[in-house]
């Protein structure tokens, strides 16, 4: 009777254990099942991390699974480059929301905490940390913390940054070891990315390469293929300027022979200092410079900037290697705010400037020999002519004219002379193509260079003066002269030689043209001078076209007697201050 009184008073007892017992179970199922899932999801997250290929939207897609995954409310990517953020993705905040707070982090206080001790970090509250010193106005509050690195290859390429957890509870361990599994597989796919992305960038090179060659190979003048070097290089660089500089003539500057992208018309033909500029260090060492922030590069400070709006920021300059030195420089800039240039493509810059310097080289050799061979064969030809042709007329020349004082008939000994005079008048026209031949521009064209276009100004005027006046040149005059101030040389020579038929009653006239640092010209004869006269007229043209230039006007009295007439100006024209802005680099 007592066990049925025992039986009677307690008959819940099973079934509560067996209630107990299959809450537990289902509270496994339910964990089990729970971590089947969300295993299901960092499977799905790896597979989506991993099909992308494109560098940017890889590490975009990182930080997006890190957040579901973890159930996180914001979160954050940063890629780290010597010991800085150098890029810093977020994922939770409005656009609004970020430009409010302002510039992203560079990896200071709790974010640089990780870059300095490269494993995972689980804080409860994160302004609790010793290394966090609080938030920027705007910043919304932000209390649990989780962030674990990415490596690449052994390397640590950034840090994955996850805060406040949904629900008001804390990243656990579980969190932890989830997001330190997408962080392996992320480094994998950070590595196929990067490494399709680099094999990209070389085939673009390699294009770009191909475009030059093919260039050159058509003809095309050296001045036009230095644009497309130029175009190319910002293109595939994803620049936002480039620049071609060359040594400037005279001095140890470097003048930019080539702009192009951004304030191209305003930097185009500057002179740039070897000392205080990328460009010139470049040049200098013959290896690339580089700096992420020019503004604050003291390698380059002692030049202005060229944008100033928005300045520049990264730049890039490599030495244009041809032989064993270098004999200019390829600069590249993006503006302030935009990724530095790597690496890697710092090293693809070089190898494409070196190769472009090459081309160019070998061109320049090709129409140097090409020219040679021009020169060659026109000295053949004057030689031709004037030890046969002109020879051989010469001699019918006299023959005929001794005939003709044989010949007792008026009309036939007048035809014979007539005929000696027309082979006189041939001879002279012989005669002048021989000095054409050897004085004529490559092209062949009338009149071609400037050493020929003074050539031919002083040819017209031995007409009204009477007699030839000499004229001697010394420097690069058709190579290295502008064509605006090869045409103020032209137009203060023909002044002088008119003012010297005018007034100066001179039976010698020397003209020299001297090309240098300066360009300078100097008019001689022995007439009589100006008596101390009051410029006028001519004289104050040729020197408004002086200072026009930046140059002077003398006019001396030589010993001997007579006039001089020295115009200088220099090479090229030096801007006055503040009207155009600089280079930077």
């Amino acid at each position: 009777m007592s066990g049925s009184a025992d039986q009677g008073r307690h008959p819940a007892l099973p079934q509560l254990r067996l209630d107990q017992l299959l809450d537990e179970l289902q509270a496994r199922l339910d964990a089990a099942r729970s971590t089947q899932d969300r295993m299901h999801s960092l499977l799905e997250a790896v597979l989506s991390v991993g099909r992308e290929l494109d560098l940017e939207q890889v590490l975009r897609r990182i930080v997006e699974s890190a957040v579901v995954l973890a159930d996180a409310e914001y979160g954050a990517l940063g890629v780290v480059d010597r010991h800085r953020l150098s890029q810093f993705l977020p994922v939770g905040m409005s656009e609004e929301q970020a430009h409010r707070i302002g510039p992203l982090p560079s990896g200071h206080g709790l974010l640089g905490e990780l870059i300095r001790h490269p494993q995972p970090l689980r804080l409860t509250d994160l302004s609790e940390h010793p290394a966090s010193y609080g938030f920027p106005e705007h910043h919304p509050p932000m209390r649990s913390f989780l962030g674990v690195p990415i490596r690449v290859r052994d390397e640590v390429f950034g840090n994955l940054y996850l805060t406040e957890k949904r629900g008001g509870v804390q990243f656990d361990a579980d969190d932890e070891a989830v997001l330190t599994t997408l962080s392996v597989a992320a480094g994998v796919a950070i590595d196929n990315a990067r490494l399709y992305h680099e094999s990209r960038r070389r085939e673009q090179w390699l294009e770009a390469l191909g475009v030059i060659t093919r260039t050159l190979l058509a003809g095309t003048s050296a001045g036009e293929v230095l644009s497309l070097i130029a175009r190319l290089a910002l293109q595939v660089a994803l620049a936002d300027s480039a620049a071609i500089l060359l040594p400037a003539t005279g001095t140890d500057s470097l003048m930019v022979e080539v702009a192009e992208g951004h304030d191209a018309e305003l930097i185009g033909g500057l002179v740039v200092p070897s000392d205080g500029s990328l460009a010139g260090l470049a040049a200098r060492t013959g290896r690339p410079a580089v700096a992420s922030d020019v503004r604050v590069d003291s390698r380059a400070r002692s030049w202005p900037l060229p944008a100033p709006e928005s300045e520049f920021g990264p730049v890039v300059a490599v030495p244009l290697v041809a032989g064993e030195r270098a004999s200019g420089a390829l600069r590249l800039c993006r503006l302030a705010g935009r990724q530095p240039f790597d690496d890697h493509e710092v090293e693809l810059l070089s190898g494409f400037a070196a190769q472009a310097a090459l081309a160019l080289e070998l061109a320049r050799h090709r129409a140097e020999s090409e020219h040679m061979a021009l020169l060659q064969d026109r000295d053949r030809i004057a030689r031709d002519l004037h030890d046969l042709a002109i020879q051989r007329l010469f001699a019918t020349g006299l023959t005929l004219q001794s005939a003709g004082r044989l010949i007792e008939r008026p009309e036939a000994a007048e035809r014979v002379g007539r005929a000696v005079d027309d082979l006189d008048e041939t001879i002279k026209i012989i005669r002048s193509t021989i000095f054409a031949l050897r004085t004529v521009g490559d092209d062949g064209g009338e009149p071609a260079t400037l050493r020929r276009r003074l050539v031919n100004a002083v040819r017209s005027a031995s007409d009204t003066l009477g007699f030839a006046p000499s004229l001697l040149m010394d420097g690069p005059v058709d190579t290295d002269v502008p064509d605006e101030t090869g045409d103020h040389v032209l137009a203060v020579l023909a002044e002088a030689l008119s003012n010297t038929v005018r007034h100066a009653h001179a039976q010698r006239v020397e003209v020299r043209l001297t090309v240098g640092a300066d360009i300078t010209l100097e008019v001689t004869d022995n007439g009589v001078g100006t008596g101390g006269a009051a410029p006028s007229g001519g004289l104050i043209n040729m020197r408004s076209r002086a200072e026009l230039l930046g140059g002077t006007l003398d006019i001396e009295a030589p010993e001997a007697g007579g006039t001089r007439l020295i115009w200088c100006v220099p090479l090229y024209r030096r801007r006055p201050a503040g009207t155009a802005k600089g280079l930077a680099p």
